[in-house]
């Protein structure tokens, strides 16, 4: 960047930026959820760590993901600033500079990773590093502005949190985490192509190739039923190959059927009831994905 496109950006800036402004950058809401994934991990694993290290890893996960965030709204500032959804945060606002963005994003990473290398071990810190490198590289940068599966083969990013926690304490990754990792990649689709329903003209404006702006608003409402089944199926597995009890097993049924259930209002309406289902099956799937990772860790210790 040159020193005048430097001038021109510091001069656009409204306001001083305050700590607000970088806490935003690291997508908060976002971050709750990889949080309390990684720490489901953790306490669902047969490994032992010390309650200090617990917090101390919870907090690098966090941090990780705050900071690919972070990296991810710098690449992204000039689409968002395009959406009514993103035109309000810190960069297309002009509370932060670009400059200062991908700094923080950086350091914040660079940061969790090695912490969490040199207190834990090594081999967690590997995987929160692949994690953010995937989110950024992979998704962000390659995937996003691409194709219509960019959230299919992206939505790995966000699954890895609860592994990250598994190995925290126990240095390796099993099949338990697996299936974790792999009930949240399956969620992914879905929760963000219900968005994308009702996004769509904003997706198409800033030239992001979601499924209903490629395959139409039909295809997308067939993904997201085949994805729900298949959510639904995954859902149970940590029951039969013995994880979990039943316990488990009676809420994942009574959760996984109504999320079955809005995809298939999804299916069945109308392109100009699009908003009636699809908003809803937005929101109830992040209450969805924080209920069935709650019943496992309650179910372990009923």
């Amino acid at each position: 960047m040159s020193s005048k496109s430097v001038i021109n950006e510091f001069n656009e800036l409204e306001t001083q930026s305050s700590v607000e402004d970088f806490i935003s950058l690291l997508k908060p809401r976002v971050m709750i959820l990889a949080v309390f994934t990684s720490v489901s991990g953790l306490v669902l694993s047969p490994g032992i760590l010390h309650p200090f290290l617990c917090a101390l890893s919870i907090f690098c996960i966090s941090l990780g993901a705050g900071a690919s965030g972070a990296i991810n709204m710098w690449f992204d500032r000039d689409i968002d600033k395009m959406m009514e959804r993103t035109k309000n945060r810190p960069i297309p606002s002009r509370k932060i500079m670009a400059g200062d963005a991908l700094g923080f994003g950086i350091i914040l990473s660079l940061i969790s990773v090695i912490i969490l290398g040199l207190s834990v071990n090594y081999f967690a810190a590997s995987l929160l590093a692949l994690s953010i490198s995937f989110y950024i590289f992979i998704y962000t940068i390659w995937l996003k502005r691409r194709t219509p599966q960019n959230i299919v083969i992206g939505g790995a990013a966000g699954a890895f949190p609860p592994v990250i926690g598994w190995a925290c304490t126990t240095g390796d990754v099993s099949t338990f985490p697996i299936i974790l990792f792999i009930l949240i990649f399956i969620w992914t689709p879905p929760h963000f192509w219900a968005l994308a329903l009702y996004k769509d003209t904003e997706y198409s404006r800033a030239k992001i190739p979601m499924l209903p702006v490629i395959k139409g608003q039909r295809k997308t409402k067939q993904q997201i039923l085949i994805y729900s089944l298949l959510l639904f199926l995954v859902s149970l597995s940590p029951y039969y190959l013995g994880f979990s009890g039943k316990i488990y097993l009676y809420f994942s049924i009574i959760l996984g059927t109504y999320f079955v259930y809005l995809a298939y209002k999804i299916f069945r309406s109308h392109d100009k009831n699009k908003t009636i289902y699809a908003p809803k099956l937005f929101k109830f799937s992040i209450l969805y994905l924080y209920l069935v990772f709650l019943i496992l860790v309650i179910d372990k210790y009923v």
